[in-house]
């Protein structure tokens, strides 16, 4: 069956192994492709007789490394058999982090607890930006976003995932990160100062509202048994304000 062209990106599943012949290497390549609310995975074989991916492979990557394989996908002429895809030439689009070997022991319990809740959030985030970028990018330029765990990935690349969106969509990721930074003045973090012209700004602006004409306002557009509430929130938010009884029918 003749050899199909392809371009795949994945993670490296785990350390690559020598060939029978000089030159060569075989390794695993862990793909994700994302749908509306689901990660389907697949375990792709690769293999080069081309000496120097050969060479980078065994010496320079390791597990969780995000590579680009590009070759010759073969197909088997029987059902049993193994697609295998024969790399013509590599690029490394992420290296994974390499952990520290002398770290020393640390709290089993509390390593798992932390991993379980990591993974939680990765899940999560994976499945917000699936359905942000469900619609396909399209021809054109477009940005791709990986996460994962930090550390050595050899047995988490499950939680590995990427996308690939327009710059469009990736302006508006960034206004929603933009908007989470805003915060309240009574959550403002210690150090951040207001410039002198904004404090005075806003001084103006609330010594304008009449709070009295405010709760009239308000109390007279809400219905008479929903009053008390709204009279309470509006005294936690502004001091006393006027009773219902007090303001015109």
């Amino acid at each position: 069956m003749d050899a199909i062209p392809l371009v795949l990106d994945g993670y490296l599943a785990a350390d690559p192994e020598p060939g029978d012949r000089e030159g060569t290497v075989s390794w695993r390549l862990t793909c994700s492709a994302g749908t509306d609310h689901l990660v389907e995975e697949a375990v792709i074989p690769c293999t080069t007789i081309e000496p120097e991916i050969a060479h980078a492979l065994l010496t320079e990557r390791q597990p969780g490394d995000l590579l680009r394989v590009i070759g010759h996908l073969t197909l088997p002429d029987t059902a049993d058999g193994v697609i295998r895809l024969h790399a013509d030439s590599l690029e490394v689009l992420w290296e994974a982090p390499v952990l520290d070997a002398d770290g020393g022991d640390t709290d089993t319990a509390t390593a798992t607890d932390a991993d379980t809740d990591r993974d939680g959030a990765i899940a999560a985030l994976a499945e917000a930006l699936t359905g942000f970028g469900e619609a396909a990018p399209g021809p054109g330029q477009s940005i791709r976003i990986h996460i994962s765990p930090t550390g050595a990935l050899g047995s988490g690349l499950e939680h590995c995932h990427s996308f690939d969106v327009t710059p469009a969509t990736a302006h508006r990721l960034a206004d929603y990160v933009d908007a989470m930074s805003c915060f309240m003045d009574s959550d403002r973090p210690d150090g951040v100062v207001l410039d002198p012209e904004t404090i005075a700004d806003l001084v103006d602006v609330f010594e304008d509202i009449d709070l009295i004409d405010l709760t009239n306002t308000v109390l007279n557009a809400t219905r008479p048994e929903h009053r008390p509430a709204v009279t309470q929130a509006m005294d936690d938010m502004f001091g006393d304000a006027p009773a219902p009884e007090d303001t015109d029918p």
